[in-house]
């Protein structure tokens, strides 16, 4: 088992909020993966399996992280059910997403690089 607090919790469902912005009805909260925090300075990453696709909306939002320079923004194509896998991940620059790695050993090093560079801010 992994460090999961409730390995069977279920997924939240949003479908209550839908329509809670009159002048947007189609605007719902999104989720992230995963998220770490340094200094005031984050990395989030989306984690999706396979070929899923990423909602509209959550692809706007990350979008838009990625745009603030606080946050570092990854995708993984890749699971944890039976330990990490890996097939590919990116960083998302500039609108578009950046290959970076397909390992779980370079992704545990991006993760500690950006560790060490947020470490140092100031």
């Amino acid at each position: 088992m992994g460090l999961l607090r409730n390995p069977d919790a279920r997924h939240i469902d949003f479908e209550a909020f839908q329509g809670i912005i009159p002048e947007n009805p189609k605007v719902l909260p999104s989720d992230i993966d995963m998220v770490f925090e340094r200094k005031g300075y984050f990395l989030v990453a989306e984690w999706k399996r396979g070929n899923e696709p990423v909602s509209l909306g959550q692809k706007f939002m990350l979008q838009a992280l990625a745009r603030n320079t606080n946050f570092c923004v990854l995708m993984v194509r890749g699971h944890t059910d039976d330990g990490v896998h890996i097939e590919k991940f990116w960083r998302v620059v500039d609108g578009a997403c950046k290959p970076m790695g397909t390992t779980v050993d370079e992704f545990r090093n991006f993760v500690r690089r950006w560790y060490w560079w947020a470490d140092g801010k100031d």
